[in-house]
């Protein structure tokens, strides 16, 4: 028990080797599609012979790693041609390869929508809801043959003023400036991305934690009573979770803190003032989806200024 009390830093494996379609349990196997300093397009390829929807699967950049959505992944790959965003460890990117941020974040989204080509759908989990939404306008303001077909915002921040949670309330209860001096930290000189400001992912892991503490400890003493009374599989379900949730990845601290400036502080409708095409944009697509005011109300949102092209988004091969 003393010995998993520790973080890891490494991504898990996603371990997902094969799928059930139909009588058939048919082998999949991960494939890099498209890679840039900050990220991986992960194809979680099939062998079929007949084509299936393709469906970009945008992961959190929250402090996990994106085989937090291992399950979603797996259900998604009975009916649909998977890819998703393999985010990098900030720590692990050298300085050479210059800022990340939100701006940044929405151009990696149209770039891998450009990449699967036209027709392809997409679905934003979290925290990148608002990074989908604005790189879904863009796209359509642009005429973009590869804009997607359709798009789907599941739990994210989309207007932050409606069924405020405690991250919401944390967000707006203090300045920018405190996040800054209090949150960011910089990248030890033993790793890649030395001297990089990052957010790091073991202050996030506690943040998250001290929310539900009383679960987290409850499930650690259960953990333990399933040992010793050999319960393997109770005690091994509960082992595997925190395997997960313990493996921590750092957030570029740009990212970060334009996030809780201009999704929770400011709110991400304010983002349309300074690009009203595409803030119409939004506004149109908004007329087709739920107007609910709750989370993934896909009602209110727009980029920030746009630089073109996308510096951080030239193609390469493999894992950094």
């Amino acid at each position: 028990m003393v010995a998993r009390a520790g973080l890891s830093h490494r991504r898990p494996a996603f371990g997902i080797d094969t799928v059930n379609i139909g009588d058939r349990l048919v082998a999949v196997r991960e494939t890099a599609v498209h890679q840039t300093p900050f990220c991986t397009l992960l194809h979680l390829e099939k062998d079929l012979v007949a084509a299936q929807p393709r469906v970009l699967l945008v992961a959190p950049m929250s402090g996990h790693f994106a085989t937090l959505l291992r399950g979603t992944a797996q259900t998604l790959l009975v009916d649909h041609d998977v890819y998703l965003t393999d985010w990098h460890n900030a720590r692990d990117i050298g300085l050479r390869h210059g800022r990340f941020d939100c701006d940044d974040f929405i151009e990696h989204v149209i770039t891998f929508l450009q990449v699967l080509g036209p027709g392809a759908h997409v679905v934003g989990v979290c925290q990148p809801c608002v990074a989908v939404l604005a790189a879904t306008a863009i796209m359509a303001e642009d005429a973009d043959p590869a804009q997607p077909r359709s798009m789907t915002l599941m739990a994210g921040p989309i207007d932050t003023r409606f069924n405020p949670t405690e991250v919401n309330r944390l967000a707006t209860n203090r300045p920018i400036e405190w996040f800054e001096r209090n949150l960011i930290g910089i990248v030890p000189l033993r790793y890649a991305g030395a001297l990089r400001r990052v957010y790091p992912g073991f202050v996030q892991l506690a943040a998250f934690m001290s929310m539900n503490v009383d679960r987290h400890v409850k499930a650690q003493i259960d953990l333990f009573c399933h040992l010793a009374n050999g319960e393997d599989e109770k005690a091994a379900a509960i082992r595997e979770f925190y395997d997960e949730y313990c493996a921590v990845m750092d957030l570029p601290a740009e990212f970060y803190l334009q996030t809780v400036r201009t999704v929770f502080q400011e709110h991400a409708h304010r983002w349309a003032s300074s690009n009203g095409a595409a803030g119409a944009s939004i506004r149109t697509q908004s007329d087709a989806l739920p107007s609910s005011p709750s989370k993934a109300s896909a009602t209110i949102s727009a980029p920030l200024a746009r630089r073109w092209p996308p510096k951080n988004c030239a193609a390469t091969s493999g894992h950094t």
